[in-house]
């Protein structure tokens, strides 16, 4: 990724931080079909790993097994008018672009055909992303049988992350006044969130 100074973000916790609120990531491999992205959510765990799961059916967990893999967090994101800047209406001197927060976690991938280690992963991801409901699911609610079943249909992947890269882009490379406008353009859009990270 094209990574101008300007625009890394390299704190671990705000790394981290965007892995857990955006877990949707694109795991990129290299297998014998060339290139292939599947979209998975990773669960960010302890000691820098990254844990998910695949369709049994999914040729991933065959051909990925143990190589180097990418897995691509993608944060909020906006496209930015030329029309936000007070500079163009002064100088006409500006361009579209995009405002983005992204995390590429490079690892080597392991697969876990083993019922009882995808059991655990259910029930943390089920933990993970029920916590916000009054009534949280949880596996067990379901009938033992029926999620026996389901689990044998999956194979776990693991993720040792090795690098870390963020990119903030947030319009740091325009002067302040510009910036102000593109927030003010940002909510106006209804993308508060991003508009926040630049505040």
């Amino acid at each position: 990724m094209y990574l101008p100074p300007h625009f890394e973000e390299s704190r671990p916790e705000a790394l981290e931080g965007l892995m857990r609120r955006h877990p949707l990531a694109a795991l990129v491999t290299l297998g014998p079909e060339g290139l292939t992205a599947d979209h998975i959510p990773l669960l960010t765990g302890p000691a820098g790993t990254l844990r998910g799961h695949v369709a049994r059916a999914n040729p991933l967990w065959r051909a990925a097994d143990g190589a180097e893999v990418l897995a691509i967090f993608q944060g909020p994101g906006h496209y930015v008018s030329p029309g936000w800047y007070p500079t163009k209406r002064e100088t006409g001197k500006a361009v579209p672009t995009w405002n983005y927060l992204v995390v590429h976690a490079h690892g080597r991938l392991r697969v876990h055909d083993d019922p009882a280690w995808v059991r655990g992963l259910l029930d943390d991801l089920t933990a993970e992303h029920e916590a916000a409901f009054p009534a949280p699911w949880r596996p067990a609610d379901a009938p033992a049988d029926f999620l026996e079943g389901r689990i044998a249909a999956v194979v776990g992947i693991e993720i040792e992350v090795t690098r870390l890269v963020g990119k903030w882009k947030l319009s740091q490379n325009q002067p302040e006044r510009n910036r102000e406008g593109v927030v003010e353009g940002l909510r106006q859009a209804g993308a508060e969130d991003l508009a926040g990270r630049m505040g």
